[in-house]
């Protein structure tokens, strides 16, 4: 099913973007908005041709598919307590809140995108700490997990395997699918990192500190080819964070920008020689330079234009 689903015709490659993504937060804030600009302006005048598109606002009804509805409403009408908001890492407002929708929906028009072409990427997304019932870590709303439910919602019989190469635990998203057999989640992640109390995915790979290319990326090689031939995946959703870099502030694995880019490679790879559709969305990168941020996540849109197209 999954190689019919592929489209024909000239492909393009689809990457959701919006000028909202950038969220204005106060001076000195942890979470690099500006990064969202710089690389779709590096995009635009880089080597490959991306056809851009710009999302509107999730509907409600695909959200609470997956989150708990009074959780939502209380969002929606900004009535989250102060402590709800810290563990967010953000003073929710109308704005942020339009901004998380608007990035669900660029996930979901991915995976739409992705059953035509191959693959489709949001320049945002990948807010994988977003539990069913509460936000965390910089997210609100769980984009894939969304996306996941929207995809089994059209073909029920599909495997779903989630990559999450962030250097943080895709928490909420082991615990949303945590019952359900139709999604995979594999992990991989610093073992002494944020969160301190980690779910159970489907395969969680502990890393120790400092871990370095050759090791991980043996690691990654390893456990994605058993992963890949015991679900037999129709769909990969890729979590793929710029925070496992050696210069993260918030990341303590020890990955080179070469390394990077060929832990991008590793999965796509897979994806492209099965004919299995694929989203990526950049998550999390918090190094000193907004830069280097901006550098790994290029780095991965070029590995997939030249894989795909």
């Amino acid at each position: 099913m999954k190689r019919e689903n592929l489209g024909e015709g000239k492909p393009q490659f689809k990457v959701a973007y919006h000028a909202d993504y950038v969220h204005p937060v106060v001076d000195g804030h942890r979470f690099p908005m500006r990064k969202y600009d710089i690389l779709y302006k590096r995009l635009l005048s880089g080597a490959f041709e991306y056809d851009f598109f710009e999302p509107d606002e999730v509907e409600k009804s695909l959200v609470i598919a997956v989150h708990d509805s009074n959780y939502i409403e209380d969002l929606y009408g900004l009535r989250l307590t102060r402590a709800q908001e810290r563990k967010t890492g953000f003073k929710v407002d109308n704005q942020l809140v339009k901004r998380e929708r608007i990035i669900t929906k660029g996930t979901l028009q991915c995976v739409d995108y992705s059953l035509q072409y191959g693959v489709a990427m949001n320049i945002a997304g990948g807010t994988h700490h977003a539990y069913a019932a509460h936000g965390e870590g910089f997210c609100l709303i769980n984009d894939q997990a969304v996306g996941a439910q929207y995809l089994l919602d059209q073909f029920p019989n599909y495997k779903i395997l989630v990559v999450d190469l962030d250097v943080h635990q895709g928490n909420g998203t082991a615990s949303i699918f945590r019952d359900n057999p139709s999604v995979f989640t594999f992990s991989m992640h610093g073992k002494n990192n944020y969160p301190m109390h980690k779910e159970r995915s489907d395969l969680d790979l502990h890393l120790e500190d400092g871990i370095q290319d050759q090791e991980y990326l043996w690691l990654l090689e390893t456990h994605l080819d058993r992963v890949w031939k015991a679900v037999d995946p129709d769909f990969v959703f890729y979590q793929c964070g710029a925070d496992v870099l050696q210069s993260d502030k918030l990341g303590k694995l020890c990955l080179t920008k070469e390394g990077c880019k060929k832990r991008d490679m590793v999965v796509m790879a897979y994806a492209r020689s099965q004919e299995v559709p694929l989203v990526a969305c950049m998550g999390g990168g918090y190094s000193e330079e907004v830069a280097l941020i901006v550098e790994i996540h290029q780095n991965t849109f070029e590995t997939a234009a030249k894989l795909f197209f």
